[in-house]
């Protein structure tokens, strides 16, 4: 080999070993922290930097970008006395390289700490109930405390949030007695609640049946009674119009006492009015004499016991008084075998005892 090529080559290598160990290419979001002789020169930007080979080296490379750190449960003790796991999610991001590189040691593990230390401090001054319901509290008090402690190590913490938190087994076992025992006494009162309204909903609703009821029933009443008075009234405007006479008038008057009785409910009946009266009146009706208070002749002892059982005696002194007798007899005949009917009805029907009325004894 020529003796010429041998330093040729070795200047060759030397020169592309300077020129590699002068330029550095930094990629984005990356800083290179730089130190000549063992001591902190500068801070490379990404893109092509030069550097003063052998002089100049490499510390640390930090990726600036937001990073995300998930801690693994740590134990801590609540206000009440119960230990409690809780677990965080960290976000942050390195602002100043030369700090994060020299200022804290290792950056993560301080940051992890640091939020086991704040978090402890915090959870110490609630107990659990506010524990799991203050997550928003907790996470603001964290951030603050480790934004203010980080920012001397160039690090800003974006964000800190709670991953769970975990209570002793036994504690959550009551926990869920008390929520379905929370939830039983929900659907019990919901439940109460429903059947209240359906009862007062069904007594709304028959209070307005009954007062539909009553209120038809009223107006039928009304209804009923204005028909008989109506009816009342032009059968009384019928008779006075008509002028009636005595004989109509008995007769009608016969005729409605059989019909006393025929009821099913009536266990007594009573004639309305006075027998005798009602056989005189007969007597008036189908006599000739129009006047009742004319002076009779004396009667005889049977007459007079005749009388007595309620039986009328007629005036015999004439033709017209003997026809008159004859039809009051017949009429007493006819009131008597309707009496008589009516208590057989009455007998059979195991009715309670029915006043008795005398019978007219024939001559």
């Amino acid at each position: 080999m020529d003796p010429v090529v041998i330093p040729i080559l070795v200047v060759a290598l030397v020169i592309v070993f300077l020129v590699a160990s002068t330029v550095r290419i930094v990629p984005q979001a990356r800083r290179y922290n730089i130190e000549r002789f063992g001591r902190y020169r500068r801070t490379l930007q990404p893109g092509l930097n030069l550097v003063l080979p052998v002089a100049d080296r490499i510390n640390t490379k930090l990726d600036v970008r937001e990073q995300v750190y998930s801690s693994d449960p740590r134990p801590v003790i609540t206000e009440d006395n119960l230990v409690v796991n809780i677990d965080t999610v960290l976000y942050y991001q390195i602002t100043d390289p030369r700090a994060a590189a020299y200022e804290v040691a290792d950056y993560l593990q301080a940051i992890d700490q640091l939020t086991v230390t704040t978090l402890r401090n915090v959870i110490g001054s609630m107990d659990l109930e506010e524990t799991l319901t203050s997550r928003e509290e907790i996470n603001s008090r964290l951030r603050a405390v480790l934004d203010d402690a980080t920012g001397k190590w160039g690090i800003r913490v974006n964000r800190v949030e709670i991953k769970a938190i975990d209570p002793p087994h036994t504690i959550k076992e009551a926990m869920e007695k008390q929520m379905r025992a929370e939830r039983d006494k929900r659907a019990a009162i919901l439940h109460a609640e429903g059947e209240r309204q359906a009862k007062i909903l069904t007594a709304e609703g028959t209070k307005q049946k009954d007062i539909l009821e009553a209120q038809g029933t009223q107006q039928a009443m009304i209804l009923r009674a204005d028909g008989e008075a109506k009816a009342v009234e032009l059968v009384f405007q019928a008779v006075h119009r008509n002028n009636a006479d005595p004989k109509i008038l008995a007769y009608k008057y016969l005729e409605t006492l059989p019909h006393l009785a025929k009821s099913d409910n009536n266990t007594f009946w009573v004639i309305p009015g006075e027998l005798t009266e009602a056989v005189r009146t007969v007597t008036r009706a189908f006599g000739d004499e129009p006047t009742a208070g004319a002076p009779r002749p004396a009667q005889s002892e049977g007459a007079a016991t005749a009388a007595s059982e309620g039986v009328p005696q007629l005036d015999t002194g004439s033709t017209a008084a003997l026809d008159a007798a004859a039809a009051a007899d017949e009429a007493g005949k006819q009131a008597a075998a309707a009496v008589s009917d009516a208590k057989a009805e009455a007998e059979a029907a195991k009715s309670p005892q029915v006043p008795r009325l005398g019978r007219t004894s024939e001559d």
